[in-house]
C-alpha cells in the first residue's frame, strides 16, 4: 500500500495518502486499522448476545480461519469474557470444550510459526471443516467462502452465526440455516469493520488530522452498533432474515441518495 501511495503520488507530483488504504502509520495510515475486522466481529458479536439474552461471559465461540481476520477476532472475544472452545485455520482444527489458551495459540502460530493442530494445549484435532458443528454459542466461519451448504447446514450447533468471512455460507444454505432458528449476522455487516476504519484512514488522510486508537475505536463501536441495530430492525419490520435485511437496507439508501439527488443522479 506505501508502493500504490508512493507511485501515485510520483505521477501526480504531489503527495496523495489518501488514495489508498491500509498503509503504514508512518505514511498516513491509521492506527486501529489492523484489528479493525475482528473488532467489528466482536462488537456485532456482543450486540447478538444481548439481543437474545445469552450472558457473554463463558458464551461458548468457534473460530474458523486463524489469520489476520480470525486471530484477531478470537483474542477480541476472548478478552471480552467469551470462551473460545474451537480453532481452525489451513491446517486442520482443535476443539477443547474447557476453553483454549488464546494468547499462547497465538504466539504458538505468529511467532512460533507452528501449525495450530499441534498446540500442545489445545485439546482434539479435528479437520478445518468439522470444526464448524460441534456445539457452541457463536460460530464465525472467518476462513473462505462456502464453507457451510445445504448438505451440511442441518449440522449446525449454534446460536448465532458472525460470518467474518465473505460469503461462508451458500444461497441454498440460507433457508436451512433460518429453519434451524440459528441468528445470523450476514458478512454484509459482520465483517465491515475493516472497510469502516479504511474509510477512517481516508478521512485523516483527508484532514491532514490523525486520531487517537481509542477514538478510531469508539467510532467504529458506534458505526457497527447502529448498523446492527438498523439491520435488525429492516428484518423485524418487513419480517425477512438479517441477511436479505441487510441487502434492503442497503439498497434503500441508495435509492433515497438517488431520489433526493434528482434527475442527473
Amino acid at each position: 500500500m506505501a508502493w500504490v501511495m508512493d507511485t501515485y503520488s510520483m505521477h501526480s507530483r504531489q503527495t496523495v495518502t489518501g488514495v489508498v488504504t491500509g498503509k503504514p502509520i508512518e505514511l498516513g495510515g491509521s492506527l486501529g486499522r489492523h484489528e479493525a475486522t475482528g473488532r467489528g466481529i466482536q462488537i456485532v458479536c456482543d450486540k447478538a448476545v444481548e439481543k437474545l439474552g445469552i450472558a457473554r461471559e463463558g458464551a461458548r465461540v468457534i473460530v474458523q480461519g486463524f489469520g489476520n481476520v480470525g486471530s484477531s477476532a478470537a483474542l477480541l472475544l476472548h478478552q471480552a469474557g467469551y470462551k473460545i472452545v474451537g480453532l481452525a485455520d489451513v491446517h486442520g482444527g482443535l476443539y477443547n470444550e474447557n476453553g483454549i489458551d488464546l494468547p499462547n495459540a497465538i504466539d504458538w502460530v505468529q511467532h512460533q510459526r507452528r501449525p495450530l493442530p499441534d498446540f500442545p494445549q489445545g485439546g482434539i484435532r479435528l479437520s478445518a471443516q468439522q470444526i464448524l458443528f460441534q456445539p457452541c454459542e457463536i460460530l464465525v466461519p472467518a476462513a473462505v467462502e462456502n464453507q457451510i451448504t445445504s448438505e451440511n447446514a442441518y449440522r449446525l450447533q449454534t446460536r448465532i452465526l458472525c460470518e467474518g468471512a465473505n460469503g461462508p455460507c451458500t444461497a441454498m444454505a440460507d433457508d436451512v440455516v433460518d429453519k434451524k432458528g440459528i441468528f445470523v449476522i450476514p458478512d454484509i455487516l459482520a465483517n465491515a469493520g475493516g472497510v469502516t476504519v479504511s474509510y477512517f484512514e481516508w478521512v485523516q488522510d483527508r484532514q491532514g488530522y490523525f486520531w487517537r486508537e481509542r477514538e478510531v475505536n469508539e467510532r467504529l463501536q458506534d458505526v457497527m452498533e447502529h448498523s446492527f441495530d438498523a439491520v435488525v430492525r429492516y428484518a423485524e419490520v418487513h419480517g425477512t432474515s438479517n441477511r436479505i435485511a441487510a441487502y434492503i437496507l442497503a439498497i434503500d439508501r441508495v435509492a433515497s441518495a438517488l431520489k433526493l439527488r434528482g434527475i442527473y443522479a
